[in-house]
């Protein structure tokens, strides 16, 4: 019975500190805000254009890439914003979809999921990278890495 409890009580830490890990990167839902904090701090920012509850794609993204510990070594570069397309009213708010809505009008014209934007503080789009096919690269995400190496530091 004591092996049991401390097998269950290693298990649960390394689940709490495997979560802890993706909480840690701040993701901004309001470009504004992120200006002024690219401004201040004289870091890019990275937008992420995703359907969180309908784009395949997109999930997949999420797991292999932005929740991997080489997105989460360049994350601190980046004033991190996610723009969330979903269909379901209950992910986000009205008001957040109103202006998410606002925001794909300007940056995602197409309408592309995902997409992944790199922005000076002035908003002036400095790389894009749209799709991702976890099937078709094997959950290869070393050109999405590339990709935010290349930006991480340039303002």
């Amino acid at each position: 019975m004591k092996h049991l409890l401390i097998i269950s009580l290693l298990f649960l830490t390394t689940i709490t500190f495997g979560q802890e890990s993706e909480s840690n990167l701040k993701w901004l839902t309001n470009l504004e805000e992120a200006e002024g904090l690219s401004k201040a701090t004289s870091k890019p920012i990275l937008m992420y254009f995703t359907g969180s509850d309908w784009c395949a794609p997109c999930i997949a993204l999420k797991k292999d890439f932005f929740e991997a510990e080489a997105f989460a070594a360049k994350a601190d570069d980046f004033v991190l914003v996610m723009i969330d397309y979903p269909r379901r009213m209950d992910v986000i708010s009205e008001e957040q979809l109103a202006y998410n809505k606002k925001i794909v009008a300007k940056y995602n014209t197409n309408k592309s999921f995902p997409k992944v934007l790199v922005l000076n503080s002035k908003g002036k789009e400095l790389g894009k990278l749209s799709g991702y096919s976890s099937y078709n690269t094997y959950q290869d995400t070393s050109y999405h890495l590339a990709f935010v190496e290349k930006y991480a530091g340039s303002n």
